[in-house]
């Protein structure tokens, strides 16, 4: 007769207890929220490795006086300006004290209109917000739909169709598909308007409204007049299918991968030994799991939109943050250059780890 180890140590064992059980428990302990504390620290190091990189990049141009203003001032004006900024100290003394400022929320003052990044941001950044916002809506009404019909044919003549439809979409500049928008629908066909985000006149009725938001489609809804709604809408077509399609090729492809993945899955073999037809697997068992990667690659989808909206903004003089960082290019202001870069990092860091916290409340096998 043997004696366990259990017997011996005098504590009762656990009936429902097995290894595989307890290394389970012990590995699914706490699994979500080490996790989510896990991704919320590693924001700090990405955006310090991002803060340093633009910092010295945008230094090896010399300081951000000159670069702005050289030329235009005297040499003693000049001297003058670089030392009340600041920028004849030492180089590793203007980073730790350009990193104090962050920490304050202090992301500069632009050289070429003297304005707080920040408030550059404010003002402009509602712009760039709608433009995501319905670029975001083209890509899943596009790349969703298209990336399930894909799928369903397989290897076929639509699937071939739609894969080189969405190479197309994402390898295509955006500015190249925005430029033939507007040919083919602002000069030839003369169906929509190609530039801007509203009409003077619908400007000029938002501008009175008591407390404008800066988002033209919530303001135009808070005129009552539905003739400035559908004056924003038009305006907003060419732009959002312009960004919009560089992210709908993304998702179709993504979707069409995962739906033909989950239709191998042994649990929809079951059903279709049942007798099930491929249309109900394919919108009953295998649609809805592969929409869940969708949301993983969203957070980095945003940098991707954020990214094309500086060309798309250029082309349709969408008055947003990357029409205004063009500007900023443009005029060498690499102050208010640096601070946009680092404000937009810093959100493209907070929305990924939003993004990851959803994923893994919707699919725990992202924390594992």
């Amino acid at each position: 007769m043997t004696t366990t180890t259990t017997e011996l140590s005098g504590v009762d064992p656990d009936p429902t207890a097995t290894p595989v059980a307890t290394r389970k428990r012990r590995r699914g302990g706490g699994g979500l929220g080490s996790y989510l504390v896990i991704r919320f620290l590693l924001i700090f190091p990405t955006i310090f490795i991002l803060v340093t990189t633009v910092f010295f990049l945008m230094r090896l141009t010399g300081d951000p006086i000159t670069a702005a203003l050289g030329g235009r001032l005297s040499p003693d004006q000049l001297a003058e300006r670089v030392h009340r900024a600041g920028y004849d100290r030492p180089i590793f003394t203007q980073y730790f004290d350009y990193l104090g400022k962050l920490i304050h929320g202090d992301f500069g003052t632009t050289i070429s209109d003297h304005r707080t990044v920040f408030n550059v941001f404010t003002t402009f950044g509602g712009a760039t917000l709608e433009l995501a916002f319905y670029a975001l809506i083209v890509a899943f009404a596009v790349g969703i739909p298209l990336g399930r019909l894909a799928a369903y044919h397989r290897d076929k003549y639509p699937d071939a169709t739609l894969r080189t439809f969405a190479i197309l979409c994402y390898a295509t500049p955006v500015f190249f598909s925005g430029l033939l928008l507007k040919l083919i629908f602002s000069v030839w066909l003369g169906w929509l308007p190609a530039n801007g985000r509203a009409s003077t006149g619908a400007e000029i009725q938002m501008q009175f409204l008591p407390h404008p938001t800066g988002l033209y489609l919530v303001d135009a809804f808070k005129t009552g007049d539905s003739a400035v709604v559908w004056d924003v809408l038009q305006h907003a077509i060419l732009p959002a299918i312009a960004l919009g399609l560089l992210t709908a090729g993304v998702f179709l492809r993504l979707v069409r991968t995962n739906v033909i993945g989950t239709l191998g899955m042994g649990y929809v073999e079951a059903a279709r030994s049942r007798g099930v037809s491929e249309r109900r697997l394919l919108r009953k068992h295998a649609y809805r799991p592969a929409l869940i990667p969708i949301v993983t690659v969203i957070g980095l989808q945003i940098a991707l939109l954020l990214s094309g909206a500086v060309l798309t903004e250029t082309t349709f003089e969408w008055r947003g943050l990357g029409f205004q960082l063009t500007h900023y290019l443009q005029s060498r202001d690499f102050v208010a250059v640096q601070g946009m870069v680092v404000l937009l990092a810093v959100i493209v860091a907070l929305t990924n780890f939003i993004v990851d916290v959803i994923a893994a409340l919707i699919d725990p096998r992202v924390r594992y």
